[in-house]
């Protein structure tokens, strides 16, 4: 089987203690490993106790909107893909911090996990501000696009949201090109207030705000799993 090559970075600047120790004492209680080929995992079995719905965000940055959302929502499943270290430490403070139960994590590649998912396993689904791989001969990087797309369609249950953002304008243009043209996927958007604006329940990250801060303007797109 052929296996997704990642690219990217894994590691950044050296952790501080406290982070390294929550990889080694708080990362095991929570980590996923990563799915064999051929296995399928139940989300909503990974979760004690119960959920009522599981939530997946790809590439979760520094975790405080995953966090956020967990913490608004004790009754979902969140799970987060981030195969960055630094990334997954600093999501760890943010669990033990706010006390969460509800939070997996899958320190690798999600299409990993996105090939051992059930079909319609997933109630909603985040992709923010990913790396926009900017020169063309790198654009087969960016994580939205046509297999990418086909796996979230399978497992995307009907009405779920896929929820996507960015601030750099060829990596919106290729997103939004992509999704609306894939035809398990509606976009929500019916007036420019609608993508030029972070909605009330979509947590700010660190990224949207260095963004704004350097005079660059986010965009948010929702799109809505369509009917089986």
């Amino acid at each position: 089987m052929h296996l997704p090559k990642l690219y990217g970075r894994r590691h950044g600047r050296p952790l501080r203690r406290h982070k390294s120790e929550l990889l080694e004492t708080a990362l095991p209680t929570l980590r996923l490993d990563r799915p064999e080929p051929g296995t399928q995992i139940d989300p909503r079995g990974l979760f004690t106790p119960p959920v009522t719905a599981v939530w997946l965000e790809v590439g979760f940055g520094g975790g405080e909107h995953l966090a956020t959302q967990a913490a608004q929502h004790p009754d979902i499943g969140l799970i987060g893909c981030e195969p960055f270290v630094n990334g997954v430490a600093s999501l760890l403070g943010h669990v033990e911090r706010d006390g969460l139960t509800n939070v997996r994590i899958l320190a690798d590649d999600a299409r990993f996990l996105l090939d051992a998912l059930p079909d319609a396993a997933i109630d909603r689904c985040f992709v923010l501000f990913a790396d926009p791989w900017p020169k063309r001969r790198h654009h087969e990087r960016r994580f939205i696009g046509p297999q990418t797309l086909d796996r979230l369609a399978r497992v995307l249950a009907c009405g779920a949201e896929l929820r996507l953002a960015s601030d750099h304008p060829g990596l919106i243009q290729w997103m939004l090109d992509h999704t609306w043209r894939h035809p398990a996927f509606e976009w929500l958007a019916r007036r420019a207030e609608d993508w030029r604006s972070r909605p009330a329940d979509w947590p700010a990250t660190r990224y949207e705000q260095k963004a704004i801060a350097a005079g660059r303007r986010p965009v948010f797109l929702r799109f809505r799993r369509r009917n089986r």
